[in-house]
């Protein structure tokens, strides 16, 4: 057999090594950060900016804050909301922001100014909801749940859909005692519904996962207990019911109660198992400042990789 000419083994060479080239790039990653519980102090204000711009550095398309932007005991005036609209609408990479118990439901406090909660989430809604698009220089488009809920959006990046919830800590505002209050009664359904949306649209779209951002901790350890908070228990269940049906993977990001962790604490309720497909991802909380980078690869298997960034000062 003739060896093929000079110029024939060339373009031989060079489509195989673009075959090669194909393979090996054929999968896709998207990133995004996650924060939430800060600022609390005078330094935490001064030192977030930096990290916001160290998020930046790293290439992140997306920093979502799960909520508590303030210490509880500090006043829930319209200025400091202001001020913290700006601080994070100044970020460099888009930005969205879940509310918190600090900012809302802990208003009524007499250290925070004796607000009435239901109002003080009216300003919120107003100061950081009034559009459908997300907080920063850049900013991305995003769905808002109709019907008096902004705070609750929809939106993507890559194969994943991103939902967020209006549900506080302690306990998504139920109150205290058997009886619950008004305005748990009314959000609290709105709540679920937004949450079986996002999963109904995950199935339709065939998203590769979910991702579900909001503050409160809903106490996985106490539920697998069998001691649910009653506040959280139609979440779980309902998130229960849906990470099972869902083929994809489902990461809930959350803050409140300031333990940086990463974990599978949601159990089958038939066999008591870990649900596979479910993972929790809590924020940095005062009095660390720091931030988990999550890396979507479309080629590993559980979806999500993590990278924890303890913030430090420069």
């Amino acid at each position: 057999m003739n060896s093929p000419s000079k110029p024939t083994a060339l373009k031989l060479l060079a489509a195989a090594f673009g075959l090669l080239l194909a393979g090996t790039t054929a999968a896709e990653t998207w990133r995004f950060a996650a924060i939430g519980d800060t600022p609390y102090s005078d330094y935490e204000r001064r030192e977030l900016p930096r990290m916001l711009d160290d998020i930046a550095a790293e290439h992140a398309s997306l920093i979502v804050h799960a909520g508590d932007f303030k210490d509880s005991r500090l006043v829930c005036s319209d200025a400091v909301f202001l001020d913290r609209r700006a601080l994070l609408d100044a970020s460099t990479v888009p930005l969205v922001y879940v509310p918190g118990d600090n900012e809302w439901t802990d208003c009524r406090q007499l250290a925070a100014g004796h607000f009435d909660p239901v109002e003080r989430l009216q300003k919120l809604r107003q100061l950081f909801f009034a559009e459908p698009r997300s907080l920063g220089r850049k900013t991305i488009a995003v769905e808002q749940q109709a019907g008096g809920y902004p705070e609750h959006l929809r939106w993507r990046l890559g194969p994943v859909i991103f939902v967020s919830l209006n549900v506080p800590g302690p306990n998504n505002h139920f109150g205290i005692g058997r009886a619950p209050r008004d305005e748990y009664l009314a959000r609290n359904p709105v709540v679920i519904d937004w949450l079986r949306q996002g999963f109904a649209a995950a199935h339709r779209e065939r998203s590769a996962g979910i991702v579900i951002v909001m503050q409160g901790n809903p106490g996985f350890k106490h539920h697998t207990a069998g001691l649910t908070h009653v506040g959280y228990r139609d979440l779980l269940e309902t998130l229960s019911s849906e990470a099972l049906a869902f083929p994809g993977q489902v990461l809930l990001i959350h803050g409140d109660t300031h333990w940086q962790r990463i974990d599978q604490p949601l159990r089958d309720p038939t066999t008591g198992r870990p649900i596979s497909n479910f993972t929790r991802l809590e924020t940095f909380g005062y009095p660390l400042m720091g931030w988990v980078k999550v890396i979507v690869d479309s080629e590993y298997p559980q979806l999500f990789r993590f990278e924890v960034h303890p913030y430090r000062r420069r």
